[in-house]
């Protein structure tokens, strides 16, 4: 089996979460959801597992923190400046918030920030490694 990610997120409304990363471009993987989770897939080796809140406390009795924190900023990578931005207006009218940090433009890199409508953090971005300056 090849290596994969499963991004495992705590969220409130499963159907809400479900329809907000369909918008972004996620696609489900029907074998591993039920009323209780759901598979959402970005990738073939990136997949984020949407959990109940009850299931996510059959992982854990960590604390589910609250919407306004940030545990970490999930970055996904882009086809282009246009996908960015599309996910960006994506996430404003799904129930997410749009651009929760300033954008970023280096001309090689842009990404624009994105929370979801539980309050976890994606970066949406585009790089041409091509037109990267060099560190000399």
């Amino acid at each position: 089996m090849s290596r994969m990610i499963f991004v495992n997120l705590p969220v409130a409304d499963l159907k809400a979460s479900m329809d907000f990363y369909t918008a972004l471009g996620f696609t489900n993987n029907p074998q591993w959801t039920d009323d209780t989770a759901a598979c959402m897939v970005w990738s073939e080796s990136i997949n984020v597992m949407l959990l109940t809140h009850a299931k996510w406390r059959t992982f854990t009795a960590r604390p589910i923190p609250p919407t306004s924190s940030s545990e970490v900023m999930l970055a996904i990578s882009c086809a282009n400046r246009e996908e960015v931005d599309a996910m960006n207006q994506s996430a404003a009218e799904t129930g997410g918030t749009a651009d929760i940090n300033p954008a970023q433009d280096l001309g090689f890199m842009y990404n624009r920030n994105l929370a979801d409508p539980d309050g976890h953090v994606w970066e949406a971005m585009w790089m041409d490694l091509s037109a990267m300056p060099s560190g000399d």
